[in-house]
Formats: structure tokens, C-alpha cells, sequence
């Protein structure tokens, strides 16, 4: 029947859990560094320390951040098939016409013919260029961080940026691809809604439970 439907374990623990800290570290990160960068609360005085603070709730949210990229980066590998990466690059016709497709369902000039268990095309390209984001943003932070905090791990985590660019331009740069991570975050939400009002899949439960439930007919 058309309305059978299949209950697939498509996000397993590992996947929701870097998920769900991504989302809080990249909520307190963005927070706290707009502050670092212009401070829009006051102390009174200096024993309130809450330049301080927030440096190092930034800092900390930091190190959370990059354990969570390497867990997820290592459950590619571990993982069952729709938490590999390897999926996510578009170096087929196929794959390449999948994107288009996507592309024309979230633009509305098509509608959706089935739906996706895993990553649709256009969501794995759009969170490969999205680890590419993180990557940069990792590494300016550190080194930036590298600047008043001598050592070889900060040089390797990112002092040796600073031979590269200039430290404001790596200011800038980690400033601006904070706005580009914000505003992926809102798209990310909005295709989720349309996607999960379109496929009826329980796409917006599954990165709570892990399941999603799958039309017989696009399980094929």
C-alpha cells in the first residue's frame, strides 16, 4: 500500500549528541563573541570580571566545539551508512542531478517525488562547505588565541595562521563567517520544517529519537 511506511534508525546517538552540542556551542560562542568584540554590558566593577568570564566561557565552549567535530568526523568512519561523509560529495551525474532537484524543490518550482532517508544531496554538499566553515573558524580562533598563549599545541590547533594572514584580517574573517554560520542555522531550520511537511518522514523527531519512517516505495 502507498501508505506503508518503514521505520529506519537513520541517526544514530553519536550523530544527535555532536548535533545538540554543536547547536549550544555555536549559540554561546556566538554570544560571547560578539561581546569579546564589542562589549554591550558593563561591569561596574572590575571584581564583576565579566569581560573575563566571558572570554572564558568562549574558550571553553571552543574546546567542546572541536571534540565534538573529531567524534563526528570519527563516526563517519565508525558509523552505519548515513553518518559517513563519504555520501556527501557530489562526484556523479547522478548525485549532481539530485542536487538540482533539491534545488528546485526548495525553490518551489517542483515538488518532492521522495523522501530522503538519510542527507538529501544538497544537504550533504551544503554540510561539507559548512565543515569547511568550522574548520576556519577553529582554527582563526586558535589563532587568535595563540597570540597572548604561547606553546606548540596553539601553533598547530592555528598559530600558524599568523604567518599566513594578517591577525586583523583573521579577526575579520572568524567575525564574518560567524554571520555566515547564523544564517545557515536559520535556513537549516526552515528547510527542516518544509522538508518534514513535504516528505511526512518525522524528520524534525529523528534528530531526537534517531528514526525516521520512510515510504516502502522510497526505501528502493
Amino acid at each position: 500500500m502507498k501508505d506503508d511506511k518503514v521505520k529506519v534508525y537513520v541517526w544514530e546517538f553519536p550523530v544527535r549528541l555532536t548535533h545538540w552540542i554543536n547547536v549550544i556551542c555555536l549559540l554561546t560562542l556566538s554570544v560571547t563573541g560578539f561581546y569579546v568584540g564589542n562589549p554591550f554590558i558593563y561591569a561596574q566593577s572590575p571584581d564583576q570580571y565579566i569581560m573575563g568570564w566571558m572570554r572564558f566561557i568562549h574558550f571553553v565552549c571552543a574546546y567542546a566545539f572541536l571534540m565534538s567535530i573529531i567524534i563526528r568526523l570519527y563516526w563517519s568512519i565508525m558509523g552505519n551508512k548515513y553518518s559517513c561523509m563519504c555520501g556527501w560529495l557530489p562526484f556523479s551525474g547522478k548525485k549532481i542531478g539530485e542536487v538540482i532537484d533539491d534545488l528546485k524543490v526548495y525553490l518551489l518550482i517542483s515538488k518532492r517525488s521522495k523522501a530522503h532517508v538519510g542527507h538529501s544531496a544538497l544537504g550533504g554538499v551544503t554540510y561539507l562547505l559548512l565543515l569547511g566553515v568550522f574548520v576556519f573558524e577553529i582554527t582563526s580562533g586558535f589563532a587568535l588565541y595563540s597570540v597572548t598563549h604561547s606553546g606548540m599545541l596553539w601553533t598547530i590547533l592555528g598559530g600558524w595562521l599568523t604567518n599566513v594572514m594578517y591577525l586583523q584580517t583573521i579577526r575579520l574573517w572568524h567575525h564574518m563567517f560567524m554571520y555566515v554560520i547564523l544564517a545557515f542555522t536559520l535556513l537549516h531550520i526552515y528547510i527542516s520544517i518544509f522538508s518534514d511537511s513535504m516528505e511526512k518522514s518525522g524528520l524534525l523527531m529523528s534528530i531526537f529519537t534517531g528514526y525516521k519512517s520512510i515510504p516502502e516505495e522510497d526505501m528502493q
